[in-house]
């Protein structure tokens, strides 16, 4: 009957706690029975409460279930939770989260992601932080749909809430080592214990070391390789039973080579750059056909160096009114990155990247005592960031040569217009030669051959960025009788972002206005005949004046504010073993800016310089079931999002708008089962369809022709196309994740057990700026683990595996820089396999 009792409890966590609880039936730490299992204590709503207290959706994954299924990162965890996508690309510090389809702010620094990553309170405003090796972990809740009554900032899809366990008052601690393929090593060390009565210690240490998985054939190097460092101090003071105050300080450093990027299609201006002479320049170009045979093809390796540093203190103390918790910290996190943008073995192009972030923030909150039928919390948070960031993009030396070939030559019927001596100086020439040839005769600055495309130019943009944000929450339950409980939750948020920018533009080819060009004039030629060149002019081609226009100026103030006050309200009622709820619930993200080559000001071609917020409301059902040795929870839910934030890459920028309003309808299911003591099952999934309501100022692309017909007078297609009533890219319509655990006890000394898992998510286009045969791409990943415990000793041993099948995917796309037809992607990790040895003493 207890047994029952707990699975009941479990299952009123709403979906996600199957892998929690059948991860705690497997660990072989007794006689290989489901009696090992226990209350699952979670913080999503601030305060501790048990996994059937906690009115929101939200799935919990355990230590067992990190060390079992090796997640060693971020972006390992979606592996078990299929409602959950996270994705790295072309940089360390460029990673994205999203929840239900939903996220946002990669590779854009004035962008804040949608989803928030919260690491013991403390809240991480940029993603790539997060990234570090997790330390010792006692758990990580993804908290789904709008928290900010609960979570005070970027919560308007939903939240991570990652638990490390605390500094203890006995002696003890781990230690951990890590083999495998591609040359792994990775140490992992923990230990903790009492300086004083009332003082104790965590020290955490990790050291993680890989060969990358891809091969640039240019320079001989591995790239994507793992070479990261983490330290981490906690000192945990508990004077008494009513104060307690946690100090953490950490420090991690990233130097890895990083993102290696193939081939998906090669278009006429790649095929130019790989054909040999006289017909192409003759360097290396990646093929299509071999992307998945782990070679790239770079002229230079990329590299990343980011390092953060921390400091948090919280303060917990229980007085009448219940308990006040106060959460101060600072963090300063750098990134830096180089990479050859153009993908191929010559130097055309290369990028040049950093920041620097400070975050100090700041929470209070009081919940309340007692175990009466009202239950409330009550808080404010603060926070203060400054962003610096750029980037400069330098032509490389092959630059020239390769525009050189793609103008073309001269054609005869200009040369038959010409007088003799012009047509005898420009025949066999390219028409960027005769365009800077024409002009010296007016211009004797501009020299044919070394205006246009030398190396070095390019453009410089860097920007500034202060932002000031604070809210102040509050959540109430009623429990009207005991079956039936009420939630109300009220939020107000208020942003205030400075910004102002530096951006030189360094290209005299982009600032010339081809339709008007005043020396061809002088000599009786048509101001606009070389209009159809402008897709030579990777920056500010579509402007009315072909160069950037920096802010704060006359017209913008360069400040952005915006407010919002936010609820949500649930009702949950129990039916025996089964309990149902309903819950509306709103979210809001503030305005953006972007911080990019791309940024505009509002009254240009309606590419704005910033992006409205975004106004979320969720509409939620579900229900769940318990049952003996097991459990059944259903939810379905519509989301909408009026301002979806889309920050699309177009090539050479990021092209930032606001969706009219994009709505997903989905279902999601998770279950567990232990049919006999030694077998735990596991299984959850997600669907989801979604669709733009209205959108129709979205990015437009090359590929569609229909929408985006390419202007003969000037070389480049309209800036916007309607994509209301489609479905957006980047959301799959099936996610699941399976597991099962074999455990076995082998004499009162050893155990093991035996896991495998499935991760399916079904094909979908990844981006909207690449074809949809070329961009539509899913996952089908096969993971296990076998394990043996010797209890008496507390060693264990682990074998696992990663992507077993060694399946081939592409997890992202974008359009080859400067390469217009062309595009490239970012492939999977192949399989990975190992052995941990783990001590605990």
């Amino acid at each position: 009957m207890r047994n029952l009792h707990l699975l009941v409890a479990l299952s009123l966590g709403l979906p996600g706690g199957g892998a929690a609880l059948a991860q705690e039936a497997a660990r072989p730490t007794g006689a290989n029975t489901v009696a090992t299992l226990g209350e699952v204590v979670v913080t999503a709503t601030k305060r501790e409460q048990t996994l059937q207290d906690v009115p929101v959706s939200v799935s919990v994954t355990s230590e067992a279930t990190l060390e079992q299924a090796h997640i060693r990162d971020l972006i390992d965890l979606q592996s078990v939770v299929p409602s959950l996508q996270v994705t790295q690309f072309n940089a360390v510090g460029q990673t994205n989260f999203i929840i239900r389809g939903f996220g946002n702010g990669n590779g854009n620094d004035g962008i804040e992601s949608s989803v928030g990553v919260f690491i013991d309170g403390v809240y991480r405003s940029r993603t790539s932080s997060a990234l570090d090796d997790l330390p010792e972990v006692e758990r990580i809740e993804v908290l789904r749909g709008p928290q900010s009554t609960l979570f005070g900032k970027n919560v308007s899809a939903g939240a991570i809430n990652i638990v490390t366990a605390k500094p203890q008052f006995a002696f003890g601690g781990s230690a951990e080592v890590d083999v495998g393929n591609y040359g792994l090593t990775q140490g992992r060390a923990s230990i903790t214990g009492p300086i004083t009565d009332t003082l104790a210690f965590r020290l955490s240490a990790s050291d993680h070391v890989r060969d990358g998985y891809l091969h640039n054939l240019t320079t001989s190097d591995d790239v994507n390789n793992r070479n990261r460092k983490a330290v981490r101090g906690d000192l945990l003071w508990k004077p008494s039973d009513l104060l307690s105050v946690r100090i953490i300080g950490d420090y991690n450093d990233i130097k890895e080579r990083c993102c290696g990027v193939v081939s998906l299609f090669n278009g006429p201006a790649t095929r130019f750059i790989g054909a040999p002479a006289p017909f192409g320049l003759g360097f290396p170009v990646a093929n299509p056909a071999t992307k998945f045979d782990g070679n790239i093809i770079f002229n230079t390796d990329p590299t990343n160096r980011l390092y953060g540093r921390g400091i948090s203190a919280q303060v917990d103390w229980k007085a009448g009114a219940g308990t006040l918790t106060s959460i101060t910290a600072y963090r300063n996190q750098t990134n830096r990155s180089y990479q050859d943008v153009d993908f191929t073995g010559g130097d055309l192009a290369n990028k040049d990247q950093s920041n620097s972030i400070s975050t100090f923030t700041q929470e209070f909150r009081l919940a309340s005592a007692g175990t009466g039928p009202v239950s409330w919390l009550a808080g404010g948070f603060f926070e203060r960031e400054t962003i610096d960031t750029g980037q400069r993009i330098a032509y490389g030396h092959d630059l020239r040569a390769y525009t050189d070939g793609l103008s073309g030559r001269v054609p005869a019927a200009l040369l038959a217009a010409l007088p003799p001596p012009l047509s005898a100086a420009l025949s066999g020439h390219s028409n960027i030669y005769a365009l800077e040839f024409l002009q010296s005769l007016v211009t004797p600055t501009i020299v044919p051959g070394l205006t246009y495309f030398q190396s070095g130019q390019g453009i410089s943009d860097y920007y500034r960025m202060d932002q000031t944000f604070y809210s102040v929450f509050g959540n109430i339950d009623f429990k009207v009788t005991p079956l039936l409980t009420l939630t109300g939750g009220l939020a107000y948020l208020n942003d205030d972002k400075k910004a102002r920018s530096n951006v030189a533009l360094l290209d005299p080819f982009s600032a010339l206005d081809l339709q008007r060009v005043p020396q061809f004039v002088a000599i009786g030629l048509p101001p606009n005949l070389y209009g159809p060149l402008g897709g030579l002019q990777f920056y500010y081609g579509n402007t009315p004046n072909h160069g950037p226009i920096n802010f704060p100026n006359a017209v913008e103030s360069g400040e952005l504010k915006g407010n919002k006050l936010t609820y949500a309200l649930r009702a949950a009622y129990r039916f025996g073993a089964v309990n149902a709820y309903l819950s509306y619930s709103t979210g809001w993200k503030a305005g953006a800016y972007n911080l990019s080559n791309d940024s505009r000001p509002p009254d240009v071609n309606g590419v704005g310089r910033i992006a409205r917020p975004e106004d979320v409301s969720v509409y939620e059902a579900g229900l769940k079931a318990a049952f003996p040795r097991g459990f059944l929870n259903v939810a379905v839910f519509q989301q909408s999002i009026k301002g979806f934030q889309l920050n699309e890459y177009t090539g050479t920028a990021f092209s930032l708008v606001n969706a009219g309003q994009e709505t997903t309808r989905g279902v999601e299911v998770d279950m567990a089962y232990v049919p006999e003591n030694w077998l735990a099952l596991t299984a959850a999934a997600t669907y989801l369809d979604p669709k733009y309501d209205s959108f129709a100022q979205a990015t437009c692309f090359v590929y569609d022709t229909v929408r985006c017909p390419v202007n003969p007078a000037t070389g480049r297609f309209p800036d916007f196309r309607n994509l209301s009533g489609e479905r957006p890219a980047g959301i799959p319509k099936w996610s699941v994740s399976t597991s099962a655990t074999v455990s076995q006890d082998f004499g009162d000394d050893f155990g093991g057990y035996l896991r495998a898992e499935w991760d399916y998510t079904s094909a979908t286009q990844r981006d909207a700026n690449t074809p949809p045969n070329l961009a539509t791409w899913g996952q089908k990943g096969v993971n296990a683990s076998l394990g043996l415990t010797n209890r008496p000793h507390r060693l264990e041993a682990v074998l696992w595996a990663r992507n077993l099948t060694n399946y081939h995917t592409i997890i992202g796309v974008f359009p080859t820089v400067a390469q217009s037809g062309s595009y490239s992607g970012f492939p999977n990790q192949p399989r990975t396999f190992g052995l941990t040895l783990r001590s605990r003493f």
